[in-house]
């Protein structure tokens, strides 16, 4: 800010405006979505940009694509939040995945074959009349009809061959299935029509994974606090673990302080997950494993559970987001479903958790139930739970981001004395005394607001100091205790049959 120095001699009054006490909180916090486009669409590979509607989705992105998909499960829970699209090239020694729907025997009477894939509805007009060929042609023509499916059909006697948009691991996600919401849900196959689909209803054969690092170099300090990774191969979580990680060049590092998390998510049986849970051990990143039979491919899970971590922390960063709906996600078939021990258990193992119709509200709709990071071991490998919930780091994140703004708005060009230095006011000197009462008072505010408790403890254990070895540094010591949430309640019911006469 200038200053009108002494030497100055133009008559009348100078006004300096001087917004240093004007400014409230502010913490921008908007969502990056890394993933595949398709030929189609017209973004930039590996270069970030802002979308806000479908349509600029599709044709950033390409219609079915992976990134406007991510985009469409993003927007149907969360408006609010800036979206940005991160278009990341598909690898280019890898394969696209593929799979067959084989019309196994033709239909005895009209109706109608409710075809799901990727979780999306197709509905396709059968005739009584139809051969087995005839159903193939069908159903291709309505799968390429559907321009925002991720697959191409083409159909070959009374095969069809679905292909996905990309290639990779990824389109090996790509489930294709009938009748998923059964003869109580008007869903049910015309008499006689008989459909095969590949192993386990999924799509195989898709290999590689992406390089992320022309993308990773591209993101900058930007506040992308919520970033969705559909993948979750080790390679991938590792370079963006390093992005976003605690290390020197890491968002969360002391040069960088940009902060941010990742949400992915996985799909895998029980075991699986138990097994690939313990071999992760990042506390920024949270994965929400699923379960095999879900319709929703990995990146609309990953997609949504980011959107609702935006939508939770933005609101506020210490909220929890159990019961928060995963809307627009298929949950897997009721007696497939993974109960509360084996959701304990996956809590466990660093694995975020998530239940249908657990607590109420819209039926069939998935909802967290925990969000676990998968941070589970200090760096000497001792079991830790320091960073084992998103709300950690979005509570530190707004806490610092806060404490940065306060500390360099009021001393943005100061000079520093030893306490109890004798020196006019109005002068930009401040003193380690100085610092610890903004540092206490900002404190006061942020337990105000809910970030943090016990401030009379804080103040007792909050070190302010002048540097021994750098004269012109202050060496603080910051022990902030951060809010918690309510996630569970013990009660004992210590029941009668009656209470005696006597009490």
């Amino acid at each position: 800010m200038a200053v009108t120095p002494q030497n100055y001699k133009i008559p009348g009054p100078n006004v300096l405006i001087d917004p240093s006490q004007a400014g409230t909180p502010t913490s921008l916090k908007w969502i990056l979505i890394a993933g595949h486009p398709t030929s189609a669409g017209v973004a930039t590979p590996n270069a970030i940009v802002g979308c806000g509607t479908q349509a600029d989705a599709n044709a950033l992105g390409g219609a079915g694509s992976m990134l406007a998909r991510q985009f469409k499960a993003i927007f149907a829970n969360v408006t609010s939040v800036p979206i940005f699209l991160l278009p990341v090239p598909e690898p280019s020694a890898g394969t696209a995945a593929t799979g067959t729907i084989t019309v196994a025997s033709a239909p005895q009477v009209a109706g109608v074959l409710a075809l799901y894939v990727a979780g999306q509805l197709v509905s396709i007009g059968i005739a009584g009349s139809d051969t087995t060929a005839q159903v193939a042609t069908k159903i291709a023509a309505a799968i390429n009809a559907a321009t925002d499916l991720p697959v191409t059909a083409a159909a070959s006697a009374a095969v069809v061959t679905c292909t996905a948009k990309w290639k990779g691991l990824t389109g090996n996600d790509i489930r294709l299935e009938d009748s998923y919401l059964g003869r109580y849900g008007g869903e049910i196959l015309p008499a006689g029509l008989a459909l095969t689909y590949p192993a386990n209803n999924l799509l195989t054969g898709g290999t590689g994974t992406p390089d992320f690092t022309a993308a990773i170099a591209r993101v900058g300090d930007s506040p992308y606090k919520f970033l969705c990774l559909p993948q979750s191969d080790s390679g991938s979580y590792a370079v963006w673990d390093t992005e976003y990680g605690f290390g020197q060049s890491g968002r969360w590092g002391p040069y960088r302080q940009s902060y941010g998390q990742i949400f992915s998510a996985r799909r895998g049986g029980y075991a699986d997950q138990i097994t690939w849970g313990q071999t992760n051990n990042s506390p920024v990143i949270s994965a929400m494993p699923f379960e095999p039979e879900s319709p929703s491919p990995v990146w609309e899970w990953a997609a949504t559970y980011t959107a609702l971590a935006a939508l939770s922390i933005t609101e506020h960063p210490a909220l929890p987001f159990q019961t928060l709906q995963l809307r627009g996600i298929l949950p897997a078939p009721k007696d497939k479903r993974w109960n509360t021990t084996q959701l304990n258990a996956l809590a466990q193992v660093g694995l975020a958790i998530q239940g249908t119709d657990v607590f109420g509200g819209q039926t069939n709709v998935p909802q967290i139930m925990r969000e676990q990071t998968t941070y589970q071991k200090n760096s000497f490998g001792q079991a830790d739970n320091a960073f084992e919930l998103v709300t950690t780091l979005s509570t530190l994140d707004e806490r610092y981001t806060r404490l940065r703004q306060v500390i360099t708005n009021k001393f943005p060009r100061h000079k520093l004395a030893n306490d109890g230095t004798k020196f006019a006011s109005g002068l930009k000197i401040v003193t380690p005394l100085i610092i610890k009462a903004e540092l206490i008072n900002e404190y006061r505010r942020q337990e105000y607001d809910g970030l943090v408790e016990n401030a009379n403890l804080y103040i007792r254990y909050l070190d302010v100091k002048r540097s021994a070895s750098e004269p012109n540094t202050v060496e603080v010591t910051d022990p902030p205790d951060v809010i918690n949430q309510l996630r569970r309640m013990n009660i004992t019911a210590s029941f009668r049959l009656q209470f005696p006469i006597t009490a």
